[in-house]
């Protein structure tokens, strides 16, 4: 069974399930469906706003598409989020991202 198969059946059990609409997403992005994975990031994040690692991810595909200012707001609600949950290495991440696509 394909990878995004084998998810969509998962969330069609579970649709908020979470790990399983990433996996889906980072999937589609790998395989070059970037409006298909952004809208698979965009229901894991209305779905579950505390998914630090969807922001990261989200704003790394946003770059790819050409969509600078996009990425650097997903980065900055990632930053927030992951304040939220003490995740400072998160936070580290996603600020030298921010600031080298600031400097772009």
């Amino acid at each position: 069974m394909d990878k995004i198969e084998g998810l969509k059946e998962i969330l069609a059990v579970d649709p908020r399930n979470s790990f399983a609409r990433y996996g889906l997403a980072m999937e589609l992005a790998s395989r070059g469906d970037t409006a298909a994975a952004l809208a698979e990031f965009d229901t894991l994040l209305a779905n579950d706003p505390g998914y630090t690692q969807g922001y990261f991810m989200v704003a790394q595909t946003l770059v790819r598409a050409g969509r600078k200012p996009e990425a650097i707001e997903q980065l900055k609600a990632g930053m927030n989020c992951a304040t939220r949950d003490g995740n400072s290495h998160a936070v580290n991440e996603m600020q030298t991202m921010m600031e080298e696509l600031q400097q772009q």
